[in-house]
């Protein structure tokens, strides 16, 4: 494996190449890694693709390898940043293959720049607002609620901060410099986004998967006009990548030979 870095949208942009072993003209996948993460994290199912596919994995702007963006960049804008660089490699038959965040980068990409990629494979997609029951949206509400109310009487400054901290999620407390970045994705909702995409997608969720829940997976699937939903028995949100991966590879191989 090599590293590289290429521009995107002006940013300096760690992005790894992982050679196949495939005959020529066998398909490129651009491996997009979650929240929190790095390229490492795709890595072990990247090399269990070898023998059909080319690889490349990003470290987005911000993670790993990569600096931080020039601003508090959405999804639109890492897609917009991807697809420049992208129109800029030699001509590929390119599929994108993404987990949880890298999923909502895909979407948008494929979205808004149809030329970029051939093909959507999406492992724990986010994006879509959680379908919760009705003692889970109470207790939401109420955590809400009382947040508001000790902002209020809490000034601006460390205790905030901390205020902050205390309500927010794990993502949020440990998003550090992230942290607008961070605000800014999981308030977007891709629903009219999905409904945008033309190319042949895969939607994959394992059933034990508490952080993008399988019915989030199941739901793109009836958005997208040209999308497959799967389910892998027991895996959740990461075990999918690790444990799952020979499972995960197998549908990826099929994937690809059906868009061939």
């Amino acid at each position: 494996m090599t590293r590289e870095t290429v521009t995107m949208a002006g940013t300096e942009t760690a992005v790894f190449r992982l050679p196949g072993e495939a005959p020529s003209g066998a398909p490129e996948l651009i491996w997009a890694h979650g929240w929190g993460h790095t390229h490492a994290a795709l890595l072990p199912l990247a090399e269990t693709m070898r023998r059909v596919a080319n690889s490349r994995l990003i470290d987005f702007p911000g993670f790993g390898a990569s600096p931080l963006p020039p601003a508090a960049w959405g999804t639109e804008d890492y897609a917009a940043a991807a697809a420049e660089w992208l129109a800029s490699l030699p001509p590929a038959r390119r599929v994108w293959v993404g987990h949880s965040f890298g999923c909502r980068v895909g979407l948008r990409l494929a979205a808004r720049h149809p030329d970029s990629v051939a093909g959507l494979f999406l492992i724990a997609a986010a994006g879509l607002r959680q379908q919760r029951s009705l003692p889970a949206r109470l207790r939401l509400s109420v955590r809400r609620s009382v947040f508001r109310v000790m902002r209020q009487m809490t000034p601006e400054g460390q205790a905030r901060d901390r205020l902050r901290e205390r309500f927010g999620s794990a993502d949020y407390r440990q998003a550090g410099t992230m942290r607008p970045i961070f605000v800014k994705t999981v308030s977007e909702d891709l629903t009219s986004t999905a409904q945008q995409v033309r190319c042949p997608t895969v939607l994959l969720n394992g059933d034990g998967d508490t952080e993008t829940p399988p019915d989030m997976g199941l739901r793109y699937s009836k958005l997208i006009p040209s999308a497959r939903f799967v389910l892998l028995r027991g895996f959740d949100h990461w075990t999918v990548l690790t444990d799952g991966r020979h499972q995960v590879a197998q549908r990826l191989t099929e994937f690809l030979e059906q868009i061939a």
